[in-house]
Parts: structure tokens; C-alpha cells; sequence
């Protein structure tokens, strides 16, 4: 049985008919209005309570007090405005609703860990990625690089949203060093970047020529998402940003894993791809961890999907899932094998199919690995199974890593 307290909590999750304001609002008020003289008196007014009740109820309802959230915005603003803009000091902490630009330096370092000048010097070092799934990283922690592979056709998020800002775009290479390496490294040559970030799938002699070019972290290919954009945070002095990201996504799993459970439940589900004439149980690291670990999906057992298991339609008969993901590569031979798929005896007689439960993915973002990428497949899979369409990530968004 739940305690009063909790029932509380409760009534505050909506506005009701005395014009009591719910904690989710006056957490958006503050997020639009940061910049003005905020009290907690006038919030608690807004939520029709006491105050020491109101700063109860805000530190429980979202884990820390107000005072910390407001300062938690002001910063992450200030930051952005570090980063971005060549304005003073002074003006910087008027704009995120400081007088003082010199208590503004204290709490902008007691909380970031450095002063706003360094701040600003660090956020604007010119940073090489050197793999698609890195710009996912370094996005996560609000840095866009300055060179990077991109390709409209390959990586059509990351050219759309940051094709102004990546100036040196790098070829794309395949996860063997090949010719296209030997471009590239002319290329951040003639980029001289800062920093650069790199894969382990680079070869001893690759790497020893990106180290003539600027001091090189290599990431580990075989770490999870969240050790990656650790490592890579701790490189760029960018820690906080890491955690606050890894934090809001966890957050953001366990509202998606129990909308999850009241819409699919225990319904099995399995992803495909379609490559030429062939049909392929598929499974990768990101997909994985997206679908069976972090929204506990029940995966439909019989087929090996890390393999990428060629499979008949007898196979997928015979496991005869709930739900079906299917990739179709971007090709004339798949294309036409996916039309003629969807109008075989056999597929139409599959449980997803007649229950309309089958649903396209595309490899961008389910083929990449990395911070960003794997909180879309989250968004994209809640929206696809439960109609849900979450604020998501900001897809040009440097401060807040989600939309509030």
C-alpha cells in the first residue's frame, strides 16, 4: 500500500481544479524563465502549498532541490553561450539571470569544475572524429567537431543536422583501414584539429600517423556506450556532461520501459534485415541492449541474431513472433525481394503480419553504436510500439541534452 506521501506526490502529477500548478509545470516554468529572480515562495504559490512542503515534494519528486535544478539550467545555458559566443563575461551572466558576473564565476566553477574563461577555451577546441558512431559520442556531451566522415546517403541525422559545422568532412571507411584512411589523414592535416578521436579498429601504423597530426585518444570498441563517452568525456574534461546524459537516459528508459510493459507485454518480438534475396535474423550491439536490456522486450527465441543467421521463411513460421523490425537495405535486389516477401503465402499467415505488427527500421540510427544513437532507438521503438511520441533528443541542441 502506498503511503500518504507518495498519494500526494500523486495529485500534484496533473493540474487540478483549484488552479494548483503540478511540479512537471513549474519545472517547465523554470526551464523558460530561468533567467528571472526566482524564489521559492513564488513557486510554492504556483503549486498552491507551503514552501517547506513545496522544496519536500520538488527534491523528491526529481532528486535534487530546486535551487540545485535552476542552477543545473543556468549553467548548462551558460555553458552554451561559452561555447558559442564571443560575449562578455558580465552580459553571459545577466543572460542566465546573474547580477554579480563575479558570484556567477564562482558557483559556474564550483559546479563545472573550471572557471568560464577556461570553460569557454576548452568547448572551442577543433575536434576530429574519425567514425560516424564518435560524432554520436561527442554530440552527447555538446560538441559538434570540426571534421568528421559524413555522408548524405550513410549518415543522413548527422549531415543534416551538422552539415554547416562540420567544415572538414572525412570519407567514410569501412571498419578495416583501406585507401580511404590515406584521404583522411591528408585531410586533418590540412584540418589541424586539437584533439582527435578515433576507433580501436585502427591499425598500430594508423594511429602513430594521427598522433604526428594532434594528441589521439583511441576508444575501445569492445566498452559499452557508457564507458566509451566516459573516456571520451575524461579526454575533453567534459565529465559532467557524461553523467548528465547517461542520468537523463536511464530516466528516460524507465518511462519507457513501464509504457512498454502496459502495451506489449510479454509479446515476443524479433528484428529482420533483407540483404538481395535473403532474409536475415538481425541483431546488433546497440539494438540488443536497446530492445531486450533496456526496455526488457522478450526476444523471440530459436534464432542466433548477433550472427546475422540467414533464415527461411519456415524459420520465421516456426517461431511465428508477435512483433517484427525489418530492415530493408537501400537497393533495387532487396528492394524487390521485400515486395515479393509481403506477398507470400507463408508471410501473411505470420502472427505479426495479421495483426499489423510489423514496422520498419532503417539503419540510421539502428545500425550505429554509440550515446546518441541509442537513445533515438529508444524514442524510435516507444513510438513505434506504443504510438508514443516522446520530446526526444534536440537535434541541435548544445547544453540540454533532452528536450524538457
Amino acid at each position: 500500500m502506498r503511503t500518504e506521501e507518495e498519494l500526494k506526490i500523486d495529485s500534484l502529477s496533473d493540474s487540478d481544479r483549484s488552479g494548483r500548478t503540478s511540479l512537471v509545470e513549474i519545472k517547465e516554468f523554470i526551464d523558460c524563465h530561468y533567467k528571472e529572480a526566482l524564489s521559492i515562495g513564488q513557486l510554492a504559490r504556483m503549486a498552491n502549498i507551503c514552501p517547506k512542503y513545496f522544496v519536500d515534494l520538488f527534491k523528491k519528486t526529481f532528486g535534487q532541490t530546486t535551487i540545485d535544478y535552476l542552477t543545473h539550467v543556468r549553467m548548462n545555458h551558460a555553458k552554451r553561450y561559452l561555447a558559442e559566443s564571443d560575449d562578455r563575461l558580465r552580459d553571459i551572466a545577466q543572460r542566465v539571470g546573474y547580477k554579480d558576473e563575479f558570484y556567477f564565476s564562482r558557483i559556474f566553477k564550483k559546479k563545472v569544475g573550471m572557471s568560464p574563461s577556461e570553460y569557454a577555451r576548452n568547448s572551442r577546441q577543433l575536434i576530429a572524429a574519425c567514425s560516424s558512431s564518435i560524432i554520436g559520442q561527442l554530440v552527447a556531451l555538446n560538441v559538434v567537431p570540426a571534421a568528421a566522415p559524413l555522408d548524405a546517403k550513410w549518415t543522413p541525422y548527422y549531415y543534416n543536422a551538422y552539415h554547416s559545422e562540420i567544415k572538414s568532412r572525412l570519407k567514410l571507411t569501412s571498419p578495416y583501414p583501406d585507401s580511404r584512411f590515406e584521404e583522411n589523414i591528408e585531410q586533418l592535416f590540412r584540418a589541424k584539429p586539437d584533439v582527435i578521436i578515433g576507433m580501436d579498429h585502427l591499425g598500430p601504423e594508423e594511429v602513430t600517423k594521427l598522433e604526428h597530426i594532434a594528441p589521439t585518444l583511441i576508444v575501445p570498441s569492445h566498452a559499452g556506450w557508457r564507458k566509451q563517452l566516459e573516456s571520451i568525456a575524461t579526454f575533453l574534461n567534459k565529465e559532467e556532461q557524461a553523467q548528465s546524459w547517461i542520468e537523463q537516459y536511464e530516466r528516460r528508459v524507465q518511462y519507457a520501459r513501464s509504457r512498454m510493459r502496459q502495451v506489449v507485454g510479454s509479446e515476443s518480438i524479433v528484428a529482420l534485415r533483407i540483404y538481395g534475396q535473403s532474409l536475415y535474423a538481425y541483431g546488433n550491439r546497440g539494438l540488443k541492449e536497446v530492445l531486450y536490456q533496456d526496455l526488457q522486450l522478450k526476444e523471440a527465441c530459436g534464432l542466433d541474431t548477433m550472427r546475422n543467421q540467414q533464415i527461411t521463411l519456415d524459420d520465421l513460421q516456426r517461431i511465428n513472433p508477435d512483433r517484427i523490425l525489418i530492415a530493408v537495405c537501400p537497393e533495387a535486389t532487396s528492394r524487390r525481394y521485400w515486395l515479393a516477401l509481403q506477398h507470400s503465402a507463408i508471410w501473411q499467415t505470420l502472427r505479426a503480419v495479421a495483426r499489423g505488427s510489423v514496422y520498419m527500421i532503417s539503419s540510421d540510427p539502428w545500425f550505429e553504436y554509440s550515446a546518441l544513437a541509442v537513445t533515438r532507438m529508444l524514442d524510435e521503438a516507444l513510438l513505434l510500439f506504443t504510438g508514443d511520441s516522446p520530446n526526444g533528443v534536440l537535434d541541435k541542441s548544445h547544453g540540454e541534452s533532452f528536450a524538457t
